[in-house]
């Protein structure tokens, strides 16, 4: 929100109060509080009939400090509050040192400093004693709008040639300078400013990231009002921030998601192909068997089937209950299907419509959000007379979960948890919950619910969803894809910007719909789109008005298909270990150039390619023509599709086939390859071949093969000196393949396996 009329000028009715000077300073051990008067005092009479600004410092965790501003402090406080998870032990991570007027709280790397002898002001500093950012003259304030609202605001300065990214799944530029940025939950689709999932957090090019903890409305200027600064402004009474330290941008991320939580580790299965049914499109147990066969015989290896949303009746969302007249034999089916090997997921959503027969049981018992005077709220926008489920009740969150527990013993095995964005504020909430904070935080129960449910019911490990709406702390609850995107180049360059933005905002794994959602993709535009869908996290062929099958689109688009499909299957003991590293560290999958390479400048801008995982450069093909350009960092780097070795730093500029893109192995990667293409969750360690790709540093590199729970199910450690690799297996007495690429020599064996370079 931007309070002012230029720089000199405040907006017409809109007055503001600024922090200028400290009039007191109480420090403890490890947190200070500060007390600014919002003009110069000079005389004591300066001190009647003005507002004081309360400022406490402290740290939650290392490496992170908080400030929280408040002015009236009375306020009761509702929730929701986000669940931040303290470091391990009572011991406080912070330190508080005061030289004369100088007050400086330490946590780990990070520094905060505020001189009580000058004007008002603060510092954060790196361990190095670099300024990262602060806040300025002006900097801390709150306002008060013509419509009587009161506004808490921040400004954190940006540097000279700074950069900012995340604040959620956005669509717009992927570095968010001169971006005004409201975090509120729409359904917007990818062609918009809205979001699907608002995250506010942001992280910057010089190796911090800024974490405002409130789950309502948070409005954000970037270098947009002040164009130095950073403003973020909430309308309450206090406005709570914290700065996470780095220096580079996989300690930040590690840091904010040890404070807001860690994704769970997705199933291995779950990283197959998922195909669906699509959604306004007509099907039936014969569409679906035509489909899954269709596959099969194609040579296309598929691992979920999902069911949209018209496996329900039609103005009945959600009931849970299959529609009879088109799946007569629910059960039979999903066995059917199941004995295919094939894993189910089904569409569902957090809102009931008046037709279906849970709409008058949730009323009865209280489970459906109400209006202030008692009334159950409801709208006829995308169901008649839709209701919405209260997740605030423990009550209803168990009912819920009872019915799709009914599924699960069905045969069901996942579910795509669709919406969640459009909560209303005029309403009230069985646990009192202010209904502005509630608004972006009714993602984060919805979500929690049919996680845990499925935790309960398969076991830990075995839980995964398809989530279109989230909140800061929805990490945990993977997968989240997209959301609704058109069928062309430009929406799938959207796409990926959104899903770019996600991975700085914390988030380990994400997918998108292959080909684009809204309409039909052209033939190019779905055989580009495969690429990169079977080159990201998850995987999933999914359309509205149209199915995704690849041979809708010609043989050609089956070949592609079944290439990437079989390659993402080959991959997979390193894409598990990637995986297991995101659920480990909070490291995404999907990564920006700048997560591996924050100091290559060049690095701060690119948003159409990215790092999957450590050691894979991935650049999609936005053009039918297949010309794309890219950019390599230093080093040789391989074609893992053809061989081709080329250098940087440098741009490059290629064509490329449809069954073929820029997909480049680091230098000095060891890439472990499985030998099984056709599943995604087999025994890697069976016919596991070492990719070995040009020189390794001094001391070599150690690659960890997962097993499908996460853990390490060997190691090999692997150097290169004298003109040979020497690779050392340990945890397994397998025998194993090594391959050093470029050279072509090769060598297998158990234990310790040398082969010339």
């Amino acid at each position: 929100m931007k309070f002012t009329d230029g720089f000199w000028l405040m907006r017409e009715g809109v007055r503001a109060c600024y922090a200028t000077e400290i009039r007191d300073l109480r420090a403890e051990d490890d947190r200070f509080t500060a007390y600014a008067a919002v003009k110069h005092v000079t005389e004591r009479g300066d001190t009647l009939n003005t507002p004081l600004i309360t400022v406490e410092c402290f740290s939650p965790a290392e490496g992170i400090i908080g400030v929280r501003t408040t002015h009236h402090a009375g306020r009761a406080r509702r929730g929701p509050d986000f669940a931040l998870l303290s470091g391990p032990g009572p011991a406080s991570p912070a330190r508080v040192h005061r030289d004369g007027p100088v007050t400086e709280l330490t946590s780990g790397p990070l520094t905060l400093r505020m001189d009580g002898d000058g004007p008002w002001g603060m510092s954060f500093l790196d361990a190095g004693g670099r300024r990262l950012t602060g806040v300025d003259a002006k900097g801390t304030a709150f306002a008060t709008t013509p419509d009587g609202a009161h506004h808490m605001i921040t400004q954190l300065a940006l540097a000279v040639g700074e950069n900012v990214y995340g604040l959620g799944e956005r669509f717009t530029p992927y570095v968010k300078n001169g971006q005004s940025v409201d975090i509120w939950q729409a359904d917007g689709g990818t062609s918009s400013e809205q979001a699907y999932k608002n995250i506010p957090f942001y992280l910057s090019s010089r190796g911090y990231g800024v974490f405002v903890n409130h789950p309502g409305k948070v409005a954000f200027e970037i270098g947009s009002e002040s164009v130095g600064q950073v403003q973020f402004s909430v309308e309450d009474q206090s406005l709570e921030f914290y700065v996470v330290a780095g220096p580079t941008p996989k300690e930040v991320l590690a840091r904010y998601t040890a404070l807001t939580g860690r994704p769970a580790l997705p199933p291995a299965w779950s990283f197959g192909l998922w195909l669906t049914t699509s959604f306004c499109t007509s099907y039936d147990e014969k569409t679906v068997t035509s489909f899954v066969e269709g596959m099969a015989e194609r040579g296309i290896p598929l691992t979920v089937f999902h069911f949209d949303c018209f496996w329900m009746r039609e103005y009945q969302w959600s009931d849970f209950l299959w529609d009879p007249d088109v799946f007569p034999d629910p059960e039979g089916m999903l066995a059917r299907l199941k004995e295919r090997g094939l894993r189910i997921s089904m569409w569902i959503n957090p809102y009931i419509a008046q037709k279906s027969v849970l709409f008058a049981e949730g009323a009865e018992h209280g489970y459906l959000v109400r209006r202030p005077n008692g009334d159950v709220w409801q709208w006829d926008l995308w169901q008649p007379g839709m209701a919405l489920v209260d997740f605030t009740d423990p009550a209803a969150r168990e009912w819920y979960g009872s019915k799709l527990r009914a599924l699960l013993d069905q045969g069901v095995d996942c579910f795509k948890t669709d919406f969640g964005e459009r909560v209303p504020t005029d309403v009230v909430w069985h646990d009192g919950s202010d209904p502005e904070r509630m608004h972006n935080y009714y993602a984060q129960i919805y979500n929690r619910t049919v996680f845990e449910l499925l935790e309960k019911e398969r076991g830990r490990g075995e839980a995964v969803l398809f989530a279109r709406s989230a909140t800061a702390g929805g990490q945990q609850f993977p997968v989240h894809w997209g959301g609704d995107c058109f069928a062309s180049f430009t929406a799938m360059a959207e796409s990926l910007r959104g899903g770019l933005s996600l991975s700085l905002s914390g988030f380990g794994f994400w997918s998108h719909d292959i080909g684009g959602f809204e309409g039909t993709p052209d033939p190019e535009v779905f055989k580009r789109w495969l690429a990169f869908g079977l080159l990201s996290s998850h995987s999933r062929l999914h359309g509205n008005v149209s199915y995704r099958v690849p041979w809708a689109f010609g043989e050609e688009a089956v070949d592609v298909a079944r290439r990437f499909t079989l390659l993402k299957h080959r991959l997979m003991p390193y894409l598990y270990g990637v995986a297991a590293e995101a659920h480990r560290t909070g490291v995404p999958m999907m990564r920006p150039m700048l997560v591996e390479f924050p100091q290559d400048p060049a690095t701060r801008t690119l948003d159409r390619q990215y790092m999957l995982g450590p050691d894979l450069l991935v650049a999609p093909v936005f053009s039918g023509d297949g010309e794309v350009e890219f950019y390599v960092p230093e080093g040789t780097w391989t074609s893992l599709l053809t061989g081709e070795r080329i250098t940087g730093p440098a741009w490059h500029h290629e064509t490329h086939g449809f069954d073929s893109l820029p997909l480049l192995v680091r230098p000095g990667a060891v890439l472990p390859w499985g030998a099984d293409d056709q599943r995604p969750d087999g025994d890697w360690l069976d016919g596991l071949t070492l990719r070995v790709f040009g020189d390794l540093p001094g001391a070599g590199r150690t690659v960890r093969v997962p097993d499908l729970s996460g853990a390490p199910a060997a190691a090999f450690h692997v150097v290169h000196e004298d003109g040979t690799v020497r690779v050392t297996a340990q945890g397994t007495d397998r025998a194993y393949h090594v391959r050093v690429e470029g050279s072509g020599a090769t060598g297998a064996g158990k234990g310790t396996v040398t082969v010339a370079a």
